[in-house]
């Protein structure tokens, strides 16, 4: 994980990830939210932000 502000803007900042093939875009979150901006991939809409949890990190003992 990042630790000081400009890692975690270059990772996470205006980043999102299409929900059909989960490629990452780089856009502004207002044009997302508006459906003006769409998957370079597949063509998709549906666009959600980068998650900032490293993915399964809670479960394990």
């Amino acid at each position: 994980m990042a630790k000081f502000k400009e890692a975690q803007d270059r990772l996470f900042k205006n980043v999102f990830v299409c929900r059909s093939c989960k490629s990452k875009i780089r856009a502004d979150p207002q044009k997302v939210r508006q459906g003006k901006v769409k998957c370079r991939k597949c063509g998709s809409k549906q666009l959600r932000p980068k998650h900032k949890e490293v993915k399964g990190a809670g479960g394990k003992k």
